[in-house]
C-alpha cells in the first residue's frame, strides 16, 4: 500500500479550477472520498478507473434496453457511478502523477462509446415497448449532438491557438508569450480591458497581453458578471455543457419516467450554448483582425510570418480546416 493522501491534499490537487455545476455539486464530494480510499492501492491507476466506468456504462445500457421503469431507474443509478469512475481516473492521474497520452486517448474513445451505447440502448428499449418513431429521431439526435460538442470544442480550442500564434508573430513575440485578458485572472473584466497591457503568469513571468472578446464582454456583460460569480464556486460559466448534456439524458429522463422531455430540454440547452460559443468565436475573430490591423498586418501576413517563424506547421496556415491534433479539454 503506497501513501495516503488526505481529503484536504485531493481537493487541492485534482480539483478543477473550472468545472460543470453536475460535476461540482454532484460528483466531486463523493469522487475524492473514493480517491482517498482507492490511491493508495496500486492496481488501481487511471486507465483501470476508465475500463471500469466504460463497463458500467455496459451496464447502463442493458439497463436501459430493458424499457421498463424499474430497470430505467436502475440504468440511471448506474450511469451516475459510472460518471463518478470517469471523474475519479483524471483525479488519480493528476495526484499520483500517472496520466499518459494513452489513457487520454482511452478516456476519449470509452466516453463516446458509453454514450453511444446507452443512447441506442435507452432509446431502442423506449421504441421497442412504445413503437414511437419519436424515439428513433431523437437516440440520432444525441449522437449528433454529442459528436459536435467535441468537433466544436476541438475546432474552437484549434482556432484560439491559431490566433494566438498568428498575432505573436506579426507583434514579433517569442512562441507562448501572448496571453489573451480572460488568461490573466479568473474573473474576466466587464467591457474592453484596454489598460492591461501586460500580467504576470502562474510561473511569476510578466507576459504582453492581448484583448480578442472585449466585443463578447461588452454586448454580454450580464453574463460576464454572472459568469464571474459562478467563477468563485469553481463553476464554469458554460452551465450546460456535454456533462449535463448526458446527465439530463441518462440521469433525469430515466429517474422521472420522462425520457423525451428531458432529451428535447437537454438538446435545445446543449445547441444554445454551443451556439454562444460559436459567436463568442466569431467576435473574437472579428477583433483580432482589427488587432492585425492596428499593427499594419493581415490575417494572411500574419499567418505567413508565424509559418516562417515556425510557430505553425505550413499545412494548418495553407488549409483552413486542417485538424489540430492537439486535444482540447472544457
Amino acid at each position: 500500500m503506497a501513501q495516503r493522501f488526505t481529503l484536504d491534499e485531493i481537493r487541492t490537487r485534482t480539483y478543477k479550477d473550472r468545472d460543470a455545476w453536475w460535476t461540482v455539486w454532484l460528483v466531486d464530494p463523493l469522487a475524492s472520498r473514493l480517491v482517498w480510499l482507492v490511491a493508495p492501492v496500486r492496481w488501481i491507476t487511471p486507465n483501470v478507473l476508465t475500463m471500469g466506468a466504460f463497463l458500467l456504462g455496459l451496464v447502463t445500457a442493458y439497463c436501459f434496453a430493458q424499457g421498463e421503469y424499474p430497470w430505467l431507474a436502475a440504468g440511471a443509478i448506474v450511469f451516475h457511478l459510472s460518471f463518478v469512475l470517469d471523474c475519479m481516473d483524471g483525479k488519480i492521474a493528476r495526484l499520483k502523477g500517472t496520466g499518459s497520452v494513452f489513457g487520454a486517448w482511452l478516456d476519449y474513445v470509452f466516453d463516446r462509446l458509453r454514450v453511444l451505447t446507452c443512447a441506442i440502448a435507452l432509446f431502442g428499449g423506449q421504441y421497442a415497448k412504445t413503437d414511437d418513431l419519436r424515439y428513433l429521431w431523437l437516440a440520432a439526435a444525441v449522437i449528433f449532438l454529442d459528436m459536435f460538442r467535441y468537433l466544436n470544442a476541438l475546432q474552437i480550442g484549434k482556432v484560439k491557438n491559431d490566433m494566438r500564434r498568428r498575432l505573436e508573430a506579426a507583434r514579433g513575440e517569442n512562441p507562448g508569450r501572448l496571453m489573451f485578458v480572460e488568461e490573466t485572472g479568473a474573473e474576466h473584466p466587464v467591457g474592453a480591458a484596454a489598460d492591461i497591457v501586460t500580467a504576470t503568469d502562474s510561473t511569476g513571468q510578466e507576459r504582453p497581453v492581448v484583448d480578442v472578446y472585449d466585443d463578447f464582454r461588452t454586448k454580454f456583460s450580464a453574463f460576464v458578471k454572472i459568469r464571474n460569480v459562478l467563477i468563485r464556486q469553481r463553476i464554469r460559466a458554460h452551465v450546460f455543457s456535454g456533462i449535463e448534456f448526458q446527465m439530463f439524458i441518462f440521469i433525469l429522463g430515466p429517474l422521472t419516467n420522462q425520457i423525451m422531455f428531458f432529451t428535447t430540454l437537454s438538446a435545445a440547452l446543449l445547441a444554445a450554448f454551443e451556439l454562444l460559443l460559436i459567436y463568442k468565436l466569431w467576435t473574437a475573430t472579428r477583433s483580432y483582425a482589427r488587432q492585425l490591423a492596428k499593427i499594419g498586418s493581415s490575417e494572411a501576413e500574419a499567418a505567413a510570418a508565424a509559418v516562417a517563424t515556425g510557430a505553425e506547421p505550413v499545412e494548418d496556415a495553407d488549409d483552413p480546416e486542417a485538424f489540430s491534433t492537439q486535444r482540447t479539454f472544457a
